[in-house]
């Protein structure tokens, strides 16, 4: 008798990897593959909402990638300034709430203002919630969380007794937002990269040799698939 298959993934996160390594297999410039694979997130978006995934994050930009070279950090910086429009589009047209994880402080100025215009226009929003990472670092959120919860705490004259996992939760980033069921990495690197580190402890990995800019809806659906099959136990037998 064949296993019931597990249901769509509510969460599936991405890591968004390999377009400098594809553009320089075609003698291009990284910056061409950033471009090209800013091109696949709006259909791989829609694709996701076909399936009945209600969450979708994106790492789009570490807190490491600041020490890539300057031209390469200003060009994306650029490039994901431009995106947030075509993202606040995409997100009225279908519905979808879109949130940015991250430190948002540490933006250049052009590019905070359209995300936080970009949270501010769909926040009303009903439909897939899209959470877009950008000088987001796993370390550097739960620093941030830690030291706000310890502010609130003694400014409440509270102690650590009161500290349990639902409480440092609503600190981070992530707050209110289901942990990743599914994270997938593209590109054939098989690590975290310093994302989401404490919402994946129960995450399910699916690692793909296929760049990002080649990434597709039918890559998307394979992945889901093989999720699918899989038996979660969360430590029990």
């Amino acid at each position: 008798m064949e296993e019931e298959l597990l249901p769509v993934p509510e969460h599936v996160s991405l890591i968004l990897d390999g377009n400098g390594r594809w553009a320089k297999e075609k003698n291009m410039p990284r910056t061409y593959g950033h471009m090209m694979g800013a091109k696949r997130v709006e259909p791989i978006i829609k694709a996701a909402n076909k399936l009945g995934i209600k969450y979708l994050s994106m790492y789009a930009f570490s807190t490491e990638n600041w020490n890539r070279p300057k031209e390469e950090v200003s060009a994306l910086m650029n490039l994901l300034a431009k995106y947030m429009k075509i993202c606040q589009k995409l997100s009225m047209q279908e519905n979808m709430r879109s949130i940015i994880l991250g430190d948002k402080d540490g933006l250049p100025e052009t590019l905070r203002k359209e995300a936080l215009e970009l949270e501010e226009k769909t926040r009303h929003n009903t439909g897939m919630t899209i959470l877009i990472c950008i000088n987001y670092g796993s370390r550097d959120e739960m620093l941030r969380a830690m030291r706000k919860m310890m502010h609130d705490l003694m400014q409440n004259g509270q102690n650590e007794d009161v500290i349990t996992e639902e409480l440092y939760s609503s600190y981070l980033d992530t707050a209110n937002i289901p942990d990743p069921d599914l994270m997938i990495r593209t590109s054939g690197e098989q690590r975290l990269s310093n994302y989401l580190m404490w919402q994946m402890a129960y995450t399910e990995f699916y690692f793909t040799p296929v760049p990002w800019p080649e990434f597709s809806e039918e890559h998307l659906a394979e992945a889901v698939m093989a999720y699918r099959t899989r038996n979660r136990r969360y430590g029990k037998v």
